[in-house]
């Protein structure tokens, strides 16, 4: 698919936004990973795939940010498209290997035996890589002739989409439910709640170009909504993961 035209604006504004999305997952890598010492040894693998969830999406926006950058020439006084088709694909390449983690992290603060944190890890982060191989196809057709194709291909992802959230908010109540300490009770509400508000913004991303944005508008919209999604769900909720595998471990 040929890149569409941008103005100046539009390049500067995703370029800036690429830009800052993968500075903020390498912090928060950082800062994440340098916390581990003060985590017991029974929440660790929390922070460590709280970690990782952000240093492969940093290393995914490094990707994204060159294919940005290749995909337009700038003469001086306009931009003009490359030959270099802007390659998006490498979202769906993280979110494959990130969203199951990002699932997993919860699960390991939670009040579960060991069989049950291992059968909910299975269960969802099978869910999780459904829907975003259901989603993928849909992704690439931007054409609002073709918006019917698209339309199919969100319903097929809404299906685990919906199984991921019910499952959090109440499948999952009687464990957040089980923990003693309040405060803790109410850090993971909270990341079980962060996260389903900030993955129901994927799906709303989803369905700008059937909303009737188009051309370079509608790439823009989709790079700005998919990395403002990320940060709130990668980044925010590692660190909250974090603070709730430090608490957990100063009152063991």
């Amino acid at each position: 698919m040929a890149n569409p035209a941008v103005t100046t604006e539009q390049f500067d504004l995703v370029y800036d936004v690429l830009s800052f999305s993968l500075a903020t997952m390498m912090a928060t890598t950082i800062f994440i990973w340098l916390r581990l010492g003060e985590v017991a040894e029974s929440y660790k693998s929390a922070v460590i795939i709280s970690g990782l969830v952000t240093f492969i999406a940093a290393y995914h926006y490094f990707r994204i940010f060159n294919s940005w950058v290749e995909a337009y020439s700038y003469d001086g006084d306009s931009l003009t498209p490359t030959d270099i088709p802007f390659n998006d694909a490498y979202r769906y390449m993280d979110w494959l290997l990130t969203v199951p983690l990002l699932l997993i992290e919860i699960i390991l603060v939670m009040k579960l035996t060991p069989e049950e944190s291992s059968s909910k890890s299975l269960t969802l982060g099978a869910a999780a890589a459904l829907m975003i191989i259901a989603g993928y196809p849909g992704e690439i057709v931007l054409d609002a002739a073709h918006a019917s194709t698209r339309w199919m291909f969100w319903g097929a992802a809404m299906l685990p989409f919906l199984y991921i959230v019910y499952t959090l908010l109440v499948g999952l109540s009687g464990a957040t439910d089980a923990e003693e300490d309040a405060e803790i009770r109410a850090k993971i509400k909270q990341a079980q709640v962060l996260t389903v508000i900030s993955w129901c913004t994927y799906p709303v991303v989803y369905i700008f170009p059937m909303m009737g944005i188009t051309g370079s508008n509608v790439v823009v919209a989709i790079q700005l909504g998919y990395s403002v999604s990320d940060i709130i769900s990668k980044c925010a909720v590692g660190l909250l993961i974090t603070d709730i595998t430090i608490s957990k471990s100063r009152k063991q």
